[in-house]
């Protein structure tokens, strides 16, 4: 043999010795495959990753090793964190199945913007899988989120009607509401959860406290966020139901998703209506969405998705007061309807490199336009005077988010976000409109170390926009695992964060022209100074959990009116309002066995206005109600909320219940009344697989038929029910 020959066959041979390939597959308990969970490669006695992957849309990783000893960690949203160790070239493929934990061992991705166990994460996090989704069959978020520790959803009457949500005092603005990682509030934190519907949705995540160092503007007490399915199986999969119910509701949805090669997608979409309980109370939302993404190669992936949700409400007014008839009498608005139509679209390319390293790159798109139209007024009622309000919002930009995992217990985030906020908000009937633009720029950190028993994270965020200026807003949390336990008391550990947010203006807020308003380019963010401290108490192996949690707001630079009378009552918005909240969460969380769960969870909030000085009759507000001294209204002292769900191989079900106390609220109609009784909510449904293809359900909203108003004026649905069929053809 030639010299050259040989040294070409030697050198074939030497790399196919020291080359071999390790597969590794993910899967749930359910031996479905999980795409997109984070695994991590070190060496055997090595702390510092050697690579980073994610699972494709076929729940597979592949690295290329040379033999040795390995370890292998996978963290996957929803599920408990797995470790295993390998051995290459003897062991060429290993099947992960990873475990339902409790909520305070499950990997949580909104606390920290990656993987982790949300007992480290610093956070006050809880989250709801798709299968406790099914279960729930919520119309829209606000069904489900109602249910969660620590959120008080309050929905103007019926299906569609405007719901907020309050969390730790905050209003209703200071909420954060992202989509497939775009963010659907309006510039400034409006949002109405009772329009998103939660068809497709893989998981969703409810976080409390201030992350503004994470997310920016609006995040001043909470963040809420959802991710759609992706596609997984090689044979197509189609999924499609119906049901109907009570007050002529119909419901139907169809999803086509699969996985083949280096490509996955799922196609969707949902139709709902409902006639409504009374007068004008008809409901309506069609969507249509798409989750495509691409694997380019082992480290870089493209995922493509689409959302457009289209809502018609008929808007019946304020009119039951729980029963007193309001003198003079305020009967339902037979006329008055709003039109709600919303388009997202974000592309996202995901980079993994070498010895931890992840880079992920976003575009995003989101268009909104709502519409409040009255055009005749109904002389019969206190309130009803024509309008044609017309709203057209759009934010674009661009998102870098970095990661690198410089050990097993230290990881870096940081990133840049540019946004293009702009729009037109004004009302036709009175010939008023808006125009609002805003360039923001945004850099963020965060460093999170996990040494031992004590997890720390420390992060900021410095934003610049063009027209309220430069904005800063750090955070920083501490856990400390104080005892470690035993199978009773199995590990107590402790928790604070202190952390600054804000809250960018309302278009209208800084834009806003005559007739009513002169426009103030000078207007600031809201901002809070946030901290909390807690402790948390595993029981019985880690299978429950209970949390204790204190917590304590300071809202200033609060934004009000100051009317002018010098100027035909003409005046314009400004900082000068200052509140407070103060309050405990306690929640149990656990497994009562393997496929039953409990969540319950009991808030007691105590609020405060510091400082009202614009609230006077010359300015039109009331000061017994807003004035210094009064607490905030639709804020209850005592909230809570329970839900008990059963996930079987053929059956499942649920129970879940929302208590209200007693809250300040207004009718704002001179009427006299101050305050919304308190009330509970609880719903129930059930499923049952007929066979592999088929399954019936049934979903029983306010069992015990309960009369009730989350806001005064508005009744809320009685007793009603929805039963249908889903089908599942093809997959596997």
């Amino acid at each position: 043999m030639r010299p050259a020959r040989l040294l070409f066959v030697v050198l074939i041979a030497s790399l196919a010795a020291h080359a071999a390939d390790l597969n590794i597959k993910v899967v749930d308990p359910r031996s479905a495959v999980v795409a997109g969970a984070q695994i991590t490669l070190y060496s055997a006695n090595s702390a510092q990753p050697l690579r980073f992957l994610n699972s494709s849309a076929e729940g597979t990783a592949v690295f290329g090793l040379e033999p040795g000893e390995y370890r292998v960690e996978v963290l996957a949203p929803g599920f408990a964190p797995y470790k295993v160790a390998v051995r290459v070239p003897q062991q060429s493929s290993v099947e992960v199945q990873l475990t339902v934990a409790g909520p305070e061992q499950t990997v949580v991705v909104t606390a920290t913007r990656t993987p982790v166990p949300a007992e480290e994460s610093g956070a006050a996090v809880i989250s709801l899988d798709q299968r406790t989704l099914e279960n729930m069959q919520p119309v829209a978020a606000s069904d489900a989120i109602r249910f969660l520790p620590g959120a008080v959803v309050n929905t103007a009457g019926q299906r569609g009607g405007l719901a907020s949500q309050f969390v730790r005092g905050g209003d209703s603005t200071y909420n954060k509401v992202i989509v497939d990682g775009v963010t659907i509030n309006e510039p400034g934190g409006t949002f109405d959860f009772g329009t998103l519907p939660l068809t497709e949705t893989d998981r969703l995540e409810f976080l409390r406290g201030a992350q503004s160092t994470l997310y920016g503007s609006d995040a001043m007490t909470s963040v809420v966020q959802m991710w759609t399915r992706t596609g997984s199986t090689r044979i197509p999969e189609l999924r499609f139901g119906a049901d109907g119910g009570t007050f002529g509701t119909a419901n139907g949805y169809a999803a086509l998703a699969g996985a083949r090669g280096i490509f996955d997608y799922n196609l969707f979409g949902d139709q709902f209506n409902t006639s409504g309980q009374g007068v004008n109370d008809a409901y309506s939302n069609s969507l249509q969405g798409a989750n495509v993404g691409a694997a380019i190669n082992k480290q870089v992936s493209l995922r493509i998705r689409f959302r457009h949700s289209n809502s018609f409400t008929g808007l019946p007014g304020e009119w039951n007061f729980n029963g007193a008839v309001p003198v003079p009498p305020n009967p339902p608005d037979p006329s008055e309807w709003k039109q709600l139509n919303t388009l997202l679209g974000s592309a996202e390319l995901t980079v993994t490199g070498p010895s931890g390293w992840q880079h992920r790159f976003t575009g995003f798109d989101y268009n909104y336009r709502y519409q409040d139209v009255n055009l005749t007024g109904d002389m019969a009622r206190i309130d009803d005077f024509p309008t044609q309000a017309r709203d057209h919002i759009n934010r674009a930009g661009f998102e870098y988010q970095g990661d690198y995992s410089e050990r097993s217990w230290a990881h870096t985030t940081f990133g840049y976000r540019f946004e293009d906020e702009n729009g037109v908000v004004g009302d036709l009937y009175y010939q008023t409109s808006t125009n609002g633009f805003r360039l923001n720029n945004d850099a963020y950190a965060q460093q999170q170390i996990v040494w031992g028993r004590v997890s720390a994270i420390a992060g900021a965020r410095f934003v610049h926009d063009n027209k309220f200026g430069d904005v800063g807003v750090p955070r920083v949390a501490l856990t400390f695992l104080a005892l470690r336990g035993g199978q009773v008391f199995s590990g107590t550990r402790f928790r604070f964060s202190y952390a600054t947010g804000f809250k960018e203006p309302r278009l209208e807020e800084t834009f806003a022209g005559p007739p009513f308003s002169t426009p103030n380019p000078g207007l600031k963010p809201e901002r809070t100074r946030a901290f909390e401290a807690g402790v948390q108490q595993n029981l019985l192996a880690n299978r429950y959990s209970l949390t204790a949690t204190y917590f304590n707001n300071l809202f200033h630079d609060r934004i009000d009116y100051l009317t002018n009378p010098n100027n035909n009552f003409i005046g314009k918005y400004i900082n000068i309002d200052e509140s407070f909240a103060q309050g405990a969460e306690v929640g149990f969380q656990g497994r009562l066995w393997s496929r039953l769960s409990l969540g319950s969870g009991y808030t007691y909030t105590s609020t405060q206005i510091l400082a009202a000085p614009v609230c006077t009759p010359e300015n039109f507000c009331d000061p017994t109600i807003f004035g210094p001294g009064r607490p905030l209204l639709r804020r209850p002292k005592h909230s809570g909320t329970v839900l008990l769900t059963y996930l079987g191989k053929s059956w499942g079900g649920d129970v879940a219940g929302s208590f209200v106390g007693p809250r300040p609220d207004s009718d704002f109609l001179n009427l006299g009344i101050y305050h919304a009784a308190g009330y509970a909510l609880v719903n129930t449904g059930g499923w049952l697989n007929v066979n592999r293809y088929m399954t019936a359900y049934v979903n029983v909203e306010n069992v015990l038929n309960r009369r009730y108003n989350e806001v005064v004026g508005y009744p809320g649905l009685k007793a009603n029910f929805r039963a249908g069929m889903r089908f599942r053809i093809g997959g596997e």
